[in-house]
């Protein structure tokens, strides 16, 4: 009885066995996994071609029509290219709309609740991140509660609240900006405490420690060691606060209501609201995208300047 055994050349000799041949399967299976990766390439380039032309053909019909009259809004809203650029729309509603001082107000606004919101937020996070103690945890399940409050939710005790609050501090009360601010500090913590505490608990422990032991503070190790080292996910909450407060519309009007004979301390999403109002009597609606245009092109131009460090941010986490 002959036993079967393959030469090392891998050629059968006499009495063996033909070796498989793989080479034709092979090539098959190669030449399918290539043709499947390059109609998923296909594909997906569509898709984001697609997606693409969804998202900037809004964007520039809104720009083009603020560079038209009113009469070509109405009569050729389609079209792109105006066709004389009309300029004076922006210096026209930025004067006779108001827009001027609603984004000074929205201005201001940010720039406290935004300050405020990136620091206690990152300090919250910071100790909940890096410290052990009793409560620990409930107090980070608590901030994240916040996240699945829905803001209408809050809204009949809020405005009750700050109506009262305002009967004996003014200055905190309806139509002021310090509590427009310290609104939205409150309505945007819970977000940046969730994502500065993933973002603290990645960063080493090393470095920490190495400044404990030379001496340096609780405080002093925060601000001088850890919050730079914290920078790229700084940046990341900071767009994604300045982006949300910028085009938040509910709050303001729910607590910035419009008092006759006083200043108007509106926001620019107020402004939007008011000019839109407008139109059924005025028929300004080249003023109207040109409002718009001046509401949106400040976050645009945020997220372009700053979008490497955004997506460096999200990614920092999982690199560590």
């Amino acid at each position: 009885m002959s036993t079967l055994t393959q030469t090392p050349g891998g050629s059968a000799g006499p009495g063996q066995a033909p070796p498989p041949d793989r080479t034709r399967g092979g090539s098959a299976t190669i030449g399918g996994s290539r043709a499947g990766a390059r109609f998923f390439n296909g594909f997906s380039h569509l898709f984001l071609a697609v997606w693409a032309v969804m998202v900037i053909y809004p964007l520039v019909w809104v720009v083009m029509s603020a560079l038209k009259t009113d009469s070509e809004v109405i009569r050729e809203p389609l079209s792109l290219l105006p066709k004389r650029l009309q300029w004076d729309n922006f210096a026209r509603v930025w004067t006779e709309g108001n827009i001027g001082s609603f984004f000074v107000n929205t201005v201001l606004v940010l720039t406290g609740s935004i300050f405020l919101t990136m620091l206690l937020g990152s300090m919250a996070a910071y100790v909940l991140a890096r410290y052990d103690f009793p409560g620990n945890r409930l107090i980070y399940y608590m901030f994240l509660s916040g996240l699945t409050l829905p803001i209408y939710l809050a809204a009949v005790p809020l405005f009750k609240g700050v109506y009262n609050l305002g009967v004996t501090l003014p200055f905190l009360g309806p139509n002021s900006h310090l509590m427009l601010i310290l609104v939205y500090v409150a309505w945007s913590l819970a977000f940046t405490v969730f994502f500065m505490h993933s973002f603290f608990r990645t960063l080493p422990n090393a470095i920490a420690e190495a400044g404990m032991v030379d001496g340096a503070s609780h405080s002093r190790l925060f601000f001088s060691v850890m919050l730079p080292m914290a920078k790229p996910g700084l940046i990341s909450i900071g767009i994604f606060n300045v982006l949300g407060q910028w085009n938040q519309w509910y709050l303001p009007t729910l607590l910035m209501q419009s008092v006759a004979g006083e200043p108007k301390n509106q926001v620019i999403s107020q402004g939007l609201i008011e000019l839109s109002v407008n139109q059924g009597y005025r028929f300004d609606w080249s003023g109207l995208f040109a409002g718009v245009t001046m509401a949106m092109l400040p976050v645009l131009v945020v997220y372009l300047v700053f979008q490497r460090q955004v997506q460096s941010g999200l990614t920092a986490g999982v690199g560590k």
